[in-house]
């Protein structure tokens, strides 16, 4: 079993054993804000749509959510608009295959772009877990590139593409988080957006982007770096998991690459591949996004103001419950992300899986320790938080827990 799998029935597993833990470790959506009656509504509405769309020919809407379905999805149109609408991104709505979550999206990709052992993906380290797995299963090494207080160290990225031409290999692309990245938070600028986009086009690279957090900051926020991209240097990877319903599984890529020798887009390609895998994305699962998705004017962003606000408030709250416990601690510090779910905890101890199961089950208390994002099993001296998930009253039970933690590790 490789490492990242391994990594994931570890967490499963120490959350599974102490369900009265509260977990500074899982960065999923708040569920208070779910609502099984808006599964239906949402259905209805697609469904009122596609009638009007086929001209009421019910035995086509029957088929087109009933049956197997097309293989790049049937709301490619709707997510084409809400990109225009809220990533100011022209989409073709035939670059865009709509697939199994995000996570189906990333392997697909992959697969496409590796075509024999000399292809290699670059991603920032750490970085989210998913990508690892990813690549593992199509046989892809990942070689890390430096993590900075910007984001990505573009000069550590030069130097790797470089290197790794020399020894005999083909960088393939980058894989960046931009935006409120998973696990640091960091939010690039537009300066090193731009820059990235420049290596990009001058070291034959692609960047695979993948967004899901990004509509939870700012409004005035930098733009995503696909709607910066004027070359197609960039395979755009979304989710509905964060701004839709994570239980609906639904997610999709923009791959509007030209390929030497087809007719088509890269989409195209990832297209022949998902038909072998998944065949076609749940038809209903997508009718429930794509009714979410008319009932806002294809905008995302304005349907996620109540739960934009909720993970805002919930960072303030552990940045400032951080400072209150902590910030006379030595040894003790964290990043300021300004939006997303994550920060990044520096303690002054090395934190592995041993500790976290001593804090699970002494404590009461869980988080994610950062070797996970590394694939690999080196305690490094700094935690993941998450609080995404969590009330109020749960973050500072939460943050009095951690804190009685790492009192007791920083003395023993």
């Amino acid at each position: 079993m490789s490492p990242v799998s391994e990594s994931m029935n570890f967490l499963n597993e120490i959350a599974h054993r102490f369900p009265d833990a509260i977990s500074l470790a899982a960065g999923r959506p708040f569920e208070g804000l779910f609502d099984l009656d808006d599964v239906h509504r949402y259905f209805d509405t697609y469904r009122r749509h596609l009638t009007a769309r086929l001209g009421g020919d019910e035995q086509a809407v029957r088929r087109t959510l009933l049956q197997y379905g097309r293989t790049k999805g049937i709301i490619h149109e709707l997510i084409a608009e809400h990109l225009r609408v809220d990533e100011g991104i022209t989409a073709d709505p035939q670059a865009l295959v709509v697939t199994v979550g995000c996570q189906e999206a990333l392997y697909l990709t992959l697969r496409a772009l590796r075509r024999d052992d000399r292809d290699v993906l670059l991603a920032v380290t750490p970085s989210y877990v998913g990508v690892h797995g990813a690549a593992s299963l199509v046989d892809m090494p990942v070689l890390p590139v430096r993590e900075s207080p910007e984001g990505i160290d573009l000069d550590d990225l030069l130097a790797q593409v470089r290197r790794a031409r020399a020894a005999g290999l083909n960088p393939r692309a980058c894989y960046v988080i931009p935006d409120f990245a998973n696990p640091s938070g960091i939010r690039l600028s537009l300066e090193v957006r731009q820059r990235l986009l420049r290596i990009a086009a001058e070291e034959d690279l692609l960047i695979l982007e993948d967004n899901p957090y990004g509509l939870f900051g700012d409004l005035d926020g930098p733009p995503t770096v696909k709607a910066l991209d004027e070359r197609a240097r960039v395979v755009y990877l979304g989710s509905f998991a964060k701004t839709g319903l994570p239980g609906a599984r639904v997610g999709y890529v923009l791959a509007d690459q030209r390929v030497p020798g087809a007719a088509g887009p890269l989409a195209d390609q990832l297209a022949k591949i998902k038909s072998m895998l998944t065949v076609n994305t749940s038809p209903i699962a997508q009718a429930v996004i794509g009714g979410k998705l008319l009932a806002h004017g294809c905008s995302l962003r304005a349907a996620n103001t109540r739960e934009r606000e909720h993970y805002r408030s919930n960072l303030a709250q552990v940045l400032t419950g951080l400072q209150k416990r902590f910030g006379a601690t030595p040894g003790v510090s964290w990043n300021t992300p300004t939006g997303g779910f994550f920060l990044l905890l520096t303690v002054p101890f090395p934190v592995g899986d041993e500790l976290l199961e001593l804090s699970a089950e002494k404590f009461r208390v869980l988080w994610t320790p950062v070797h996970h994002f590394y694939a690999d099993a080196q305690a490094r001296n700094v935690m993941r938080l998450s609080s995404s998930h969590l009330r109020p009253e749960e973050i500072e039970e939460g943050l009095n827990r951690l804190a009685d933690f790492i009192r007791y590790r920083s003395h023993t």
